[in-house]
């Protein structure tokens, strides 16, 4: 009897001691089911998303003509997503950025766009900076359904689920800088000038659409290629013409050119005729093109560097502790910046990183830290947002001298400007 209570002793010992072992070495699948589980249920349409990080990317030209523009977008990107990381992450999980040089070469945003969604299966993409390339890479983003967060002013006439538009369009810009040249400056007419594709173009068409309708006339219109550095020969047109503004759509490294050229013409930009308004030079070209070269010129934007707001004094002092004290902030950079903010957002409130609940909880976001504002998405994925017309000074900044009252509700689609 003693033996017998003995060994069944031994046997529930031994069985004790192989389920306990069994249990502990159980334990780190048991985790790891866990963790999946917590990762499943962020995410079910098979993103780069884990426990502790999430994967997206950033696609930008660092080489090629387009550099001296979109470089400022980059830096932004990641400065927003060092800060969101610092916060606590996204649903808890830190960011891990993928960057890819689409090397001002549309055909290859398309294929770096198609590299990171379908190999490196991001969660989301910042990036793009001219029309030409976001037209490249959306037919790839609706394909396999990824979302990109875009940040230039452009020419509208687009709407997708799968682009957050962080720019300004078409109304918010164009109409709303003739609107007060006519207004402000009593401009009558205006020589159209921009780099040669789609949107110096289109928003040339609606530019000209709307001085149209204004009763106001177009006295001469020229394109040239991206990279192009020649312009004497259209700065002697625009001297013949003598047209109250220059509306100007030159875009990236021609910028240096034609600036340098038009003052070595002797074209006085702080003379009030002609009046040049541009649309495409932010601070980041300034710093290319030379203050003393722009010095008087007019933007339209929605943010400039001096605006003096709380949001702003600390998103320029974190920008430069990053980047240096030389850097200049432009508008798109600004727009740039918002794009992970508001796509963190849009991801808390859906509550998953899964691509269609972030489309359908984007509507209605709103960030009250944005460095020009306050700024919420509209249900046609574009920005509730201001408008703004700065003048270039030589120290390379713009001072603001107009801003509508309140923010302008995006319209891509105006009606009779298609």
């Amino acid at each position: 009897m003693k033996l017998s209570k003995t060994r069944s002793a031994n046997q529930r010992s031994s069985w004790t001691r192989r389920h306990l072992l069994g249990g502990l070495m159980a334990l780190p699948a048991l985790f790891a089911l866990s963790n999946s589980a917590l990762a499943d249920a962020a995410n079910t349409t098979g993103l780069a998303v884990t426990d502790d990080t999430v994967k997206v990317g950033i696609l930008h030209s660092i080489t090629g003509t387009m550099a001296i523009s979109e470089t400022g977008s980059v830096q932004a990107e990641k400065l927003a997503i060092e800060q969101i990381n610092a916060s606590g992450g996204v649903l808890g999980r830190q960011i891990e950025y993928i960057q890819e040089d689409g090397a001002s070469d549309w055909p290859t945003f398309a294929e770096k766009s198609r590299k990171l969604l379908v190999n490196d299966k991001v969660a989301a993409v910042f990036g793009c900076w001219t029309s030409a390339s976001r037209k490249a890479v959306l037919p790839v983003f609706e394909q396999y359904n990824g979302m990109l967060y875009y940040p230039t002013f452009y020419e509208g006439l687009e709407q997708s689920p799968n682009v957050i538009y962080t720019g300004q369009e078409a109304t918010q810009q164009i109409l709303a800088s003739i609107d007060w040249l006519a207004k402000e400056k009593g401009a009558k007419t205006f020589y159209l000038l921009g780099s040669d594709y789609i949107w110096p173009r289109t928003s040339n068409k609606i530019a000209r659409k709307h001085i149209d309708k204004l009763g106001l006339k177009v006295v001469g219109e020229e394109y040239y290629p991206l990279g192009h550095t020649q312009f004497n020969s259209v700065i002697n047109k625009i001297k013949l013409k003598k047209p109250d503004v220059i509306f100007a759509s030159v875009v990236g490294g021609s910028n240096v050119a034609f600036y340098k050229q038009m003052k070595a013409a002797g074209v006085d930009l702080t003379k009030e005729k002609p009046l040049l308004m541009t649309i495409s030079v932010t601070e980041d070209e300034i710093l290319g093109i030379g203050g003393e070269n722009v010095e008087g010129a007019y933007a339209s934007m929605k943010y400039f560097q001096s605006l003096t707001n709380s949001n702003n004094e600390a998103f320029v002092k974190a920008f430069k502790e990053r980047w240096g004290d030389d850097i200049v902030i432009g508008d798109v950079t600004q727009a740039a910046y918002l794009g992970p903010w508001l796509w963190k957002a849009a991801v808390e409130k859906a509550g998953s990183f899964d691509i269609e609940k972030v489309q359908a909880a984007s509507p209605g976001i709103e960030l009250t830290t944005a460095p020009e504002g306050y700024v919420r998405i509209h249900e046609n994925h574009h920005l509730w947002s201001k408008a703004r017309i700065g003048q270039a000074q030589t120290d390379g900044q713009y001072k603001v001298i107009y801003e509508t009252e309140d923010l302008m509700e995006p319209d891509p689609f105006p009606e009779g400007y298609q």
